[in-house]
């Protein structure tokens, strides 16, 4: 089998729930790796296993929620971490946390975070992760039990882990995302973490001090009052993965349930919450 390699350039928009479902539609054809760009996502696939029709099934490409766009590039002897190094810069939030891949220098941050993204999301790079990044800086976590819901790469639950959560659950939907999360709480020593692969349904009968749950606007409204059946009293609730004209719905439907908006903060109009839960409050069962 040879060595060359088609890159397939997708701009996508909206991006972040886009890519998501880009990259999971894709993983189920040849495609063998992933690169989140600015725009959208990178998508390798080695040429032996291309064919003309590759792309016919994909259901996003017709989706009218979402515009996509592409080009398409061949290259030869695809070496990913060289491809990785040159898409992925280490990240440093408010001077405390930094996160890189293997192959970049630890720094002296009192929270040093190692990810290999490879398929998976939530590097820290996307503004969404840097705000739960930043909420989770400033909570005690010490002994909290916490879940990581869309968990992407787990780099909320490592942080959470670091600070002292446990035990901790991490739930995504998607296999790459399982697959990869696995791996990277592995690779930053950590041994209070859960991963599993699932959704919302999986929930049932846990209870958490915190829940953290970056995902997008729509999931959000839906599974809201699910994660609200999971927190014990005076729990907190994080969420991100949606713009700022979308905090009212977000906070009309939290507020129904009982939750408190503690903080809000903005990063280039995307959003991320903090609520609390009132003792007493009515839950869904």
């Amino acid at each position: 089998m040879s060595n060359i390699y088609l890159g397939y350039h997708f701009t996508v928009e909206p991006k972040e729930l886009g890519c998501e479902i880009l990259v999971a539609e894709l993983g189920e054809k040849p495609f063998e790796s992933f690169l989140e760009t600015e725009f959208g996502v990178t998508a390798y696939v080695q040429k032996d296993l291309w064919n003309p029709t590759i792309l016919d099934d994909i259901y996003l490409l017709s989706s009218p929620e979402f515009t996509i766009s592409y080009t398409v590039e061949e290259i030869e002897q695809v070496n990913w971490n060289e491809e990785w190094e040159k898409n992925f810069d280490p990240i440093d939030v408010d001077g405390k946390c930094h996160v890189r891949a293997p192959f970049h220098p630890k720094t002296d941050a009192k929270f040093d975070i190692v990810i290999e993204p490879k398929m998976s999301f939530g590097t820290g790079h996307h503004e969404t992760t840097h705000m739960m990044i930043q909420h989770l800086l400033e909570t005690d976590l010490v002994n909290k039990k916490t879940l990581d819901m869309g968990c992407g790469t787990a780099i909320l639950a490592i942080l959470a882990e670091i600070k002292g959560a446990k035990p901790i659950d991490a739930i995504d939907i998607d296999n790459w995302c399982y697959i990869n999360s696995i791996e990277n709480e592995k690779r930053n020593n950590c041994s209070h973490i859960s991963v599993f692969e699932g959704d919302a349904t999986l929930l049932k009968g846990k209870k958490y001090d915190v829940i953290i749950a970056n995902i997008n606007r729509n999931i959000l409204l839906n599974d809201i009052p699910i994660y609200v059946s999971c927190l014990n009293d005076k729990g907190l609730l994080f969420l991100s993965g949606f713009y700022n004209e979308d905090i009212q719905a977000i906070d009309a439907c939290c507020s129904e349930l009982n939750l408190k908006l503690e903080k809000t903060i903005e990063r280039n109009n995307w959003v991320s919450l903090k609520y609390s839960l009132e003792i007493g409050v009515r839950r869904l069962e």
